[in-house]
Formats: C-alpha cells, sequence, structure tokens
C-alpha cells in the first residue's frame, strides 16, 4: 500500500491495492477519521486532505466535531427499515409522511447533530421554531400554497415528534443512543377535549330528507343514480357505523341480510376490511332497507358520447335509442358503492346548512359514522359493546363521544341529597335534678 504523510505527519495519505484513488487519514477529537479525497492525483489528493483536516480541527475547537452517529444518519436508518418492516400493516400515504416531515422540517432543524444532542430542551426549541417560523420561507417543502400567519395545528406538531420518536428509537436498537430523552410538551398535559362533527338527531333527519328529496328530483337528469346513491349511503353509514375507507372497501359478498336469534329484528351483518383489518359488524334494522334498494338499483348507462355518436351516423349504424342496452345489476364481487360522491355529498351539506356544526367544524363522511356511535350511547347501548361492533376502543369512544352526551350521565345518582336529620324535641329536666328554693 503506497503512503505519504503531510502537515509534519498529522494527516496520512494511502491507495489501497490497485485502486487509484487516494485515501487520507488523521487523528482529531481523539478519533481516527477518514475520507476518500476522490482523486487520483498526489497533488490534488494532497490539497483535499490539508482543507478536510482543517476543516476537522476547526469543528473541534468550535464543539460541533461529531463524534458519533448524526440524527440525519439515524433518519436514513429508521426510512430504510420502516417501510419494509411495516409492509401491508401501515398505509402507504402514512409511510411517505415520515419522509415528508424528515425532508421538510427535522432534518433542517436536527440533522447536523449527534443523537445524544437530540435532547428534551432541543425539542422544545423545536417547538417554538415551528411556532414562530410560520410566515418564512421553508427551502425544503415542494408546495407552491402560499404562507399564512397561522401556527401548525397540534395534531400536525404532535405527527412530527411521534416521528421524530420513531427516528431516535431507531438510533436505541443500532446501539448508537443509550435512552430515549423526554419529549412530551410542558405546560400542556392535557389537550382540549372536544367532540367531533356529527349529527344531532333532528339534523340527521334534516340531512336524509334532503338528500331523499334530491333523490327525487335532482337538478339534471344524469345525477339521478347517483343522488339515489347518496342517500342510501347516508342512511347505510348512520345505521352501521363504518369508516368511509371500510365502505369503499365494501363488496356484495361481504354482506348478509339474517334475522337476528337475541332480537328477531331482520339486520345486516357485515365483514369489515379497513383501518383495522379484518373484523364485524352487525347493524341496526333501518340499513336493511337501504341495502335492499343498492342491490336492486340497477348500474348506471353509459351515455353515448358525441364522438361515437357522429361514428354512428357516418358509418350508417341504427339509432342508438332503438337498441337500448340491457340493464346490469350487481353482482357478488361488486363495491356496494362504486364510484366518488362527495362533491354531491358536500352540495347536499351546504344547501341544507348543515355543512359545519356550532363549532365551524366541517362535517364529512366520517360524521355519519360519529353520529352513529353518538346515537347508540344516547339510546343507552353498552359501551363495550359498541366499541367492539365499530373495531375501535372503549378509550376513544369515552374521550371523543361519550364526553358530549347528556344522557350518559345519571342524574338520580348525581342529585343526591343527604337527608336532613330531624328536629329534636326539648325533653323536660329529671326530677332528681329539680333544686328547691330554701326561700
Amino acid at each position: 500500500m503506497e503512503t505519504h504523510q503531510i502537515l509534519n505527519g498529522k494527516v496520512q495519505l494511502y491507495r489501497r491495492g490497485d485502486s487509484r484513488i487516494w485515501q487520507c487519514a488523521a487523528s482529531v477529537g481523539g478519533k481516527q477519521r477518514r475520507a476518500t479525497t476522490k482523486r487520483d492525483s498526489l497533488s490534488l489528493a494532497t490539497e483535499f486532505a490539508e482543507d478536510w483536516y482543517l476543516e476537522l480541527r476547526g469543528k473541534d475547537r468550535s464543539g460541533t466535531l461529531l463524534s458519533e452517529r448524526s440524527f440525519a444518519q439515524a433518519a436514513a436508518q429508521f426510512l430504510r427499515e420502516y417501510e419494509i418492516i411495516t409492509e401491508g400493516e401501515r398505509s402507504k400515504k402514512w409511510t411517505d409522511g415520515h419522509e415528508i416531515r424528515l425532508r421538510v422540517h427535522l432534518l433542517p432543524f436536527f440533522g447536523e447533530l449527534g443523537v445524544s444532542k437530540v435532547t428534551a430542551g432541543k425539542v422544545q426549541d423545536y417547538r417554538i421554531h415551528r411556532m414562530t417560523s410560520r410566515l418564512e420561507p421553508n427551502p425544503n417543502s415542494r408546495s407552491n400554497r402560499p404562507l399564512v400567519d397561522k401556527p401548525p395545528a397540534r395534531s400536525t406538531l404532535h405527527n412530527e415528534i411521534v416521528t421524530l420518536r420513531q427516528v431516535l428509537k431507531t438510533a436505541i436498537r443500532q446501539g448508537w443512543l443509550e435512552y430515549l430523552p423526554d419529549l412530551s410538551a410542558p405546560y400542556r398535559t392535557q389537550g382540549k377535549i372536544v367532540h367531533r362533527p356529527w349529527f344531532s338527531p333532528a339534523e340527521y333527519k334534516q340531512l336524509y330528507e334532503a338528500t331523499r328529496a334530491y333523490a327525487r328530483e335532482p337538478f339534471h337528469a344524469g345525477h339521478k343514480w347517483n343522488a339515489e346513491q347518496v342517500h342510501d349511503y347516508v342512511l347505510f353509514l348512520a345505521n352501521t357505523g363504518l369508516r368511509p375507507d371500510e365502505a369503499k372497501n365494501l363488496q356484495h359478498r361481504d354482506v348478509a341480510i339474517v334475522e337476528d336469534e337475541a332480537t328477531g329484528e331482520t339486520i345486516l351483518e357485515i365483514e369489515v376490511r379497513g383501518k383495522r383489518g379484518v373484523g364485524y359488524c352487525k347493524s341496526m334494522p333501518s340499513a336493511v332497507r337501504p341495502y335492499q334498494r343498492l342491490i336492486g338499483r340497477a348500474k348506471p348507462v353509459q351515455a353515448e358520447s358525441r364522438r361515437e355518436k357522429q361514428r354512428r351516423r357516418r358509418e350508417g349504424l341504427p339509432d342508438y335509442a332503438t337498441e337500448p342496452p340491457l340493464l346490469e345489476y350487481p353482482q357478488l364481487t361488486d363495491p356496494v358503492f362504486p364510484g366518488n360522491h362527495v362533491k354531491l355529498f358536500n352540495g347536499i351539506l351546504d344547501r341544507a346548512k348543515l355543512k359545519r356544526d356550532r363549532d365551524e367544524k366541517p362535517r364529512t363522511a366520517y360524521s355519519l359514522r360519529h353520529t352513529y356511535i353518538c346515537m347508540r350511547l344516547m339510546e343507552g347501548a353498552d359501551i363495550y359493546q359498541i366499541a367492539k361492533n365499530c373495531r375501535t376502543s372503549v378509550e376513544m369512544i369515552e374521550k371523543f363521544y361519550a364526553a358530549h352526551i347528556k344522557s350518559t350521565l345519571d342524574a338520580a345518582s348525581i342529585n343526591v341529597r343527604r337527608p336532613k336529620p330531624a328536629a329534636r324535641k326539648p325533653q323536660p329536666a329529671h326530677p332528681a335534678f329539680d333544686i328547691e328554693d330554701d326561700d
């Protein structure tokens, strides 16, 4: 191996085997450090090695020289293993969210730090930085949206801290970090308890009456099939508690109309596939009729386009109206709710003035699930059974739903009054204690 020394032997240049590229090595900060010069000329490699060594000495004196793995290295290791380990268990959107949060916010702030330098105080500095730098353009962001003088939402910061915690846990598994620092937010131990947007019984009645009226008389004849689907969609989700993504994945072979042994009512038994994998749901009896309409509704017929009509006339083919296509009905493998009716659903909400609740939170299709849970609680259903039927936890229901349902409060147990003791009657004096006056 060919070697050379420069700067009075403080830096060594060498070439391994048949390689033409010079490597450099030096001891700085109590640790042997190496780098490649990426050059095959000895004079150019010498210039590179001198600059490299002097830069290391400067960092060592300023206290910025790393003698451990950096946060950027831990982040790269986390991204390398996370997508592989969680394949099929986490959505692609959530996995991409980790990469975006690291690239846009976390790496520019923590990237050059050693993993042991990411302390609780540094994390608090990061929170302050995120709250105060919202009007400064971020060169790492690819978004073209205009800057808004609005601090990041609590959930946004929470997700960024979750990503930060995952990176530090990766460093612990690799042996680069001894313990996980305290990442909890000081001064705010518990967030404000707010309920999720839902439809009260009166609002829910107003909603399904609006969807029913639009299904009977849509603005355009071509929208009738979609309007009928939306009407049944509202009734179906509000009586089953399915999430919108679960309803999107639902096929007709996953739904069965059965006679419930416990209640003697006709209900739907649904095999659900969605956020929590495969689960089961038993619907309210009110979901049966909308599903029967969905089964009996023929698929929409594709209208003849203007180009096809012109081509038919040029070729002298018979009139399209004289040969109507055969109607097709849903098959077992067809989705229960094909297509996307978000625009139509939001239009009905706007016209009915139901898009936002009293806290100005927008209502979406997810609000139908929240409505189902709240109405079941208001009717006195067992919270554990509701959690099982909705594939969630009792803790989530108590935190986001039961906290604002007045029927969960028992006035008889709350308005308890201690009985007042009866007034004592004055008792006559004992004869033995009567004292006669000598006078």
